[in-house]
């Protein structure tokens, strides 16, 4: 017989956003309305995630980073902060800023200091090492342009 339990998995953040336990989710979050955090997740100290963003189980987020609405940021991705780790100079970090409207494929990362820009996306797998600017697919490693988001969307 398989239990469900779901429910004690659960854990409910504010404006009726929710996070799946195991997970990690450090001081000062700020979060919008109707996010879902993946379980095993890590999302560190104030952190802002804007409304209806998903993020899947395992994926790991910086200290200070910023994410706009409806950012999807798939499984086991990694957004860093620290360019030069351990610095423990917190002056010299390098948070990183997503976009409204972007993805960040599974298994992805992101290096201190390169934003993704609005409605951009970075594919599975690729490691970001300058900013991806608004309205481009990027991906492999390092990551290059691939595609504009209009002929992305053409595909799927």
């Amino acid at each position: 017989m398989a239990i469900d339990n779901a429910a004690n998995n659960r854990i409910n953040l504010a404006n009726n956003s929710i996070a799946w336990s195991p997970c990690a989710i450090g001081i000062n979050l700020t979060i919008g309305n109707d996010c879902s955090i993946g379980a095993l997740s890590h999302i560190g100290r104030n952190v802002t995630i804007g409304n209806e963003c998903r993020i899947q189980g395992c994926v790991y987020i910086a200290d200070e980073c910023v994410l706009g609405d409806t950012v999807f940021i798939g499984p086991n991705a990694t957004l860093l902060n620290d360019r030069f780790p351990p610095s423990g100079n917190k002056s010299l970090w390098q948070p990183i800023v997503v976009g409204n409207n972007a993805v960040i494929g599974g298994g992805a990362t992101v290096v201190p200091g390169c934003n993704i820009g609005e409605d951009a996306v970075l594919g599975a797998g690729s490691v970001l090492t300058k900013p991806l600017p608004k309205g481009e697919v990027w991906a492999g490693n390092p990551a290059k342009y691939l595609m504009s988001r209009q002929e992305y969307n053409a595909k799927r």
